[in-house]
């Protein structure tokens, strides 16, 4: 039998430079800092780290405005620090993944420059030019995901260039074969390092319509959503052409990877499950795991999540490895959306569905999205539609260590303000409460290792009613049951004959299945084998 890939029982933990560990006292997280923390990941249990990008970068859009794509911001760090914390992860049997941002470059990249520099310029269809529509202005209708039009005008050359995001980050031609060639060499180049795969920004992005018409418009749009949603994006994302990139990115990956050791590719990729799954490629030739982040959005009901899981399980394709996000940089912290009682349910669900989960910085600790004052905010979403709580920086704020000054994160003046309530929720005092959210993710991490079932074992779900989510994970005769009550109030369940090994809650474990969750309650059961 051909080894599984090391990706299908991992847990990954994404991980915000900026924000995690400063050893330079400058107040911005660092790659020494990432190297010296890599023990607590170890005894925390995860198997992969993935960074944010960590590329030379004007940090209009921190990091996600890339103007070299094979070096290192010096606010990070060198590639000499890079290649210590490869190695020092390496030696701790940690995977390292990086974040690869193909959909645009910073308008300093001096890919940019050039193209920008005159019309007849080599690298001129290295980027999306588009001459004014006949009154002069924009050539459609495209929103930018952050605001304002997807388009700014270059006086100069009187055309317009195409950004899905800031101005600041100009759209790629991924048309062009050259682009195509020289963002593959990217790949090649980081793997050639040794990294053990990417998460690629944005992924369904990346190719536009060839004749760029209007998207339809959203006839019942909110302003209150952010202006991206004013129209569909029908045209600028999700064509039929980002398959074939996809799949030369796979086989790049695939030719670097040997069994047992392959580098994996994860797509970021917001859309509905069934066009989701055709990243996977119809033959696997997609990238192994486009990200599911139907959790981070989902009605807290446990009807609503049952019915999700099964449809969810029923479309993965042949050979399709499912995986589950809570969290990331740019959505709410679980603790937030959910309150600190359900966001420990949460992280039981996370950890025992089936498929690989990520894990965002701190939300192993209960980390809550920071308050952040007007005269501290950083984000370019936030600055450009004030008001409609779509800023990211709240879920940024720096990974609290300890209660010493600035919360163990930096000697200097961190570079967003601490989280509220950091002098008792960090890793010190969480490290040796065996009540506390640190404790509880170590546990289940433990658990989900040495239990294969968890890891990679096949799911069903347990019929259940009102508040209540159970299922069953099973393999080579090994069943553990999950029940997880989503409510506030004492549940009754109806769950096989098993033995109760980890409950959300603190107090003495009884000896059978309950008849009764507790409020805020998940448990986890281990089916006895018959003698």
């Amino acid at each position: 039998m051909s080894v599984r890939p090391w990706w299908q029982s991992a847990v990954l933990y994404h991980i915000y430079p900026w924000s995690f560990q400063d050893s330079d006292g400058d107040g911005i997280g660092d790659l020494r800092g990432i190297e010296a923390r890599l023990d607590y990941l170890v005894d925390l249990g995860i198997d992969a780290i993935w960074l944010s990008p960590i590329f030379p970068s004007p940090m209009a859009d921190f990091g996600y405005d890339v103007a070299d794509y094979c070096g290192i911001d010096p606010r990070f760090g060198t590639l000499a620090d890079f290649d210590s914390l490869l190695a020092s992860a390496h030696a701790r049997g940690l995977k390292l993944l990086l974040d690869f941002v193909p959909n645009h470059s910073s308008d300093q990249h001096p890919w940019f420059v050039e193209s920008r520099s005159s019309r007849d310029n080599p690298k001129r269809d290295w980027y999306i030019w588009r001459d004014p529509a006949a009154d002069g202005g924009p050539p459609n209708n495209w929103i930018s995901d952050f605001g304002g039009l997807a388009w700014t005008y270059d006086a100069a050359s009187g055309q317009y260039y195409s950004h899905a995001f800031l101005k600041e980050q100009p759209d790629l031609n991924w048309r062009n074969p050259e682009v195509r060639a020289a963002m593959l060499d990217v790949l090649r180049f980081w793997l050639a390092r040794g990294v053990d795969g990417f998460r690629i920004d944005v992924l369904w992005h990346i190719v536009k319509h060839a004749d760029f018409p209007d998207n339809p418009l959203n006839p019942d749009w909110d302003p209150a959503t952010g202006e991206m949603h004013r129209v569909f994006q029908l045209h600028s994302t999700d064509q039929p052409e980002v398959h074939d990139i996809a799949a030369d990115m796979r086989a790049i990956a695939d030719a670097f990877g040997r069994e047992g050791d392959q580098r994996v590719l994860i797509g970021e990729i917001y859309l509905p499950v069934e066009r989701l799954m055709r990243y996977y490629g119809l033959a696997g030739e997609g990238v192994h795991l486009p990200f599911n982040f139907q959790l981070i959005d989902a009605p807290w009901h446990a009807r609503e999540l049952a019915r999700m899981i099964t449809d969810y399980e029923a479309a993965l394709p042949e050979g399709g490895w499912p995986n589950w996000v809570l969290g990331n940089h740019d959505r709410p912290r679980s603790a937030t959306k959910r309150g600190a009682a359900q966001a420990r349910v949460a992280a039981m669900l996370l950890l025992t569905l089936r498929g690989t989960p990520t894990l965002y910085y701190g939300d192993e600790l209960g980390m809550e999205n920071g308050v952040i004052p007007p005269d501290r905010v950083r984000d370019p979403r936030e600055l450009r539609e004030p008001g409609l709580g779509l800023g990211r920086d709240p879920v940024r704020t720096p990974m609290p260590w300890d209660d010493s000054a600035q919360a163990g994160f930096t000697q200097g003046e961190p570079w967003l303000p601490l989280g509220d309530g950091w002098q008792t929720r960090n890793v010190a005092a969480e490290r040796d409460d065996p009540h506390s959210m640190l404790t509880l993710h170590r546990t289940l991490l433990n658990l989900r290792r040495s239990t294969p079932a968890l890891a990679t074992g096949k799911i069903r779900l347990i019929e259940a009613e009102g508040d209540v989510l159970a299922y069953e994970r099973e393999q080579d005769g090994d069943r553990i049951i999950v029940a997880l009550n989503l409510g506030a109030r004492p549940a009754p369940v109806d769950l096989p004959m098993a033995r109760p090994i980890l409950s959300t809650l603190p107090g003495p474990l009884i000896e059978t299945a309950p008849s009764i969750l507790r409020p805020d309650e998940g448990l986890i059961l281990k089916v006895d084998a018959k003698p």
